[in-house]
């Protein structure tokens, strides 16, 4: 049975006429492994591998092979299937017209590493079309509640509408979960990230074909790790408060507040997909009508809760005092992840300033980006950092953009910046 935990981190100080409170929920879930609570224990995947032209012979070579290690480590008894995707979405295992998922074993496993080895290179890119075949595939299955795809692209969805790509996003939302990849540098990382967050996953970049088994073999591992089907944070305010937001800080930065549903007036819950054993931190923010000096309240009740059914809770409160040397700390951990938020907003808008022209524009947020990053230690960013600018002076945040850029570079700091890490300070 897994077991879930929670911590609170806060400053439950406010001064006089203060309202807002902020809190880093931790929530950490062990013993996943040992259970798949929900679907029966019951788990399906989807590779969808891109094979369109533009992946040319090595690509697609590579697509093969990463798509064959992929089927090696997706357990026994798992539901799957295998999709290729190019102007059209095409099942190619089980093939023959038919839709219904098959489960793992020994002889379909090898039935499938037989028909990936049929991947040609060939016609164009409509991602919303390999979504909308993906949940068709998974509606074979309706038992199963725990449903993930890897999906891979090397380009841009060029073959079908702005519109087309919303709507099967749409359609998909909420049904299966889908971490994103990119091969190279000819795709978008905007159009990849917006599948990827709707879809409560991921998004990277996969700088060559040879790198593709790697990665395919660890996000299936992964993904074969999550026991627990559906968890969702439950957030109660007090009548009369709102709640600002609610954001998954770590290990990666993802607004989840806009992915509410309404339990009951008081209570929002908010998806975050299926677990493993793993840490998970959230940042939670309430906003409460201002009461007097002493006074106390519970600001916000954080539960967790799977199937309807509270695992653990998490009290964040509030106390209004006029002793400064208290209202005016900050927590480590909400200055940590309110850094490192900003830091990933600086960086995304720098990078997108550099695309449209706007060299002023990016040179001051990349230089922003830079004193952030030298401020909180975090080595990691500054390195990739100087691969786009030059740096002056770090913690004034004085920089030049970099003449010559490899595109490649742009790309891994851009997926990189959502990815919280350990720091220093």
């Amino acid at each position: 049975m897994a077991q879930f935990t929670t911590e609170v981190f806060q400053n439950e100080f406010l001064p006089d006429g203060g309202t807002d409170v902020h809190a880093i929920v931790r929530v950490t879930c062990s013993g996943a492994g040992e259970t798949r609570m929900g679907g029966g224990g019951e788990a399906a995947e989807i590779l969808i591998v891109d094979t369109s032209g533009s992946m040319g012979a090595n690509g697609i070579a590579q697509g093969r092979y990463a798509a064959t290690v992929a089927l090696n480590e997706i357990t026994d008894g798992t539901w799957f299937a295998v999709i290729a995707g190019n102007h059209v979405g095409t099942l190619v295992y089980p093939g023959y017209g038919m839709t219904q998922m098959v489960r793992m074993d020994a002889r379909t496993r090898q039935e499938a590493a037989a028909a990936v080895q049929m991947f040609r290179a060939d016609g164009g890119t409509a991602m919303g079309t390999w979504l909308t075949k993906a949940k068709e595939v998974f509606l074979s299955v309706p038992q199963v509640i725990q449903r993930h795809a890897i999906l891979l692209t090397d380009g841009t969805n060029e073959h079908e509408t702005p519109d087309q790509l919303t709507w099967a996003i749409q359609g998909a939302t909420g049904f299966f979960q889908c971490d994103v990849r990119g091969l190279g540098d000819r795709w978008q990382i905007d159009e990849a990230r917006r599948i990827a967050s709707a879809l409560l996953g991921t998004v990277d970049l996969i700088p060559s074909p040879e790198r593709m088994a790697d990665e395919f073999e660890k996000l299936i591992r992964a993904s074969m790790a999550r026991g627990v089907a559906s968890v969702d944070v439950r957030v109660w305010a007090p009548q009369g408060a709102q709640v600002l937001f609610v954001k998954q800080v770590a290990p990666n930065l993802e607004d989840i507040t806009a992915k509410r549903s309404q339990v009951n007036p008081l209570t929002a819950a908010f998806p975050t997909g299926a677990w493993a054993d793993e840490t998970r931190d959230y940042h939670v923010a309430v906003r409460l009508p201002a009461k007097s000096i002493g006074q106390e309240q519970l600001a916000s009740r954080v539960q967790i809760v799977v199937r309807d059914e509270v695992q653990t809770q998490a009290l964040v409160k509030a106390t209004w005092s006029n002793d400064d040397s208290l209202t005016t700390r900050i927590d480590d951990q909400v200055a940590r992840y309110t850094g490192q938020a900003e830091l990933a907003a600086a960086i995304q808008d720098g990078l997108a300033a550099k695309a449209a022209g706007d060299d002023a524009g990016a040179t001051r947020k990349l230089g922003r980006a830079v004193q952030i990053a030298t401020a909180t230690g975090d080595e990691e960013m500054t390195s990739r950092l100087k691969k786009v600018v030059e740096i002056d002076d770090a913690e004034a945040g004085t920089v030049r953009l970099r003449k010559s850029v490899e595109k490649l570079d742009e790309m891994a700091l851009d997926t990189a910046s959502t990815k919280t890490r350990r720091i220093k300070k």
